[in-house]
């Protein structure tokens, strides 16, 4: 026996259950993309800022102790 008919015999893949859920129903697959896309840029940009923080240390404006103070005469 096939390995296909082994899985349609039991329900299904992965691919298939994704299909049932999300992929049938347009509105269901376009929230999901929506969504999709909204916490894959905030997860991007979330570690794109630590990355820049971790290899700008001690050059940030933050990290300057001296900077936008007068120098005392």
């Amino acid at each position: 026996m096939p390995p296909t008919a082994a899985v349609r015999r039991n329900g299904g893949g992965v691919l298939e259950g994704f299909y049932k859920v999300v992929m049938r129903r347009t509105p269901v697959y376009v929230t999901f993309v929506i969504v999709g896309a909204f916490l894959g840029e905030r997860a991007v940009d979330y570690g794109v800022h630590k990355l820049w923080e971790q290899n700008n240390v001690g050059k940030r404006y933050e990290d300057i102790p001296v900077l936008g103070q007068r120098q005392s005469e």
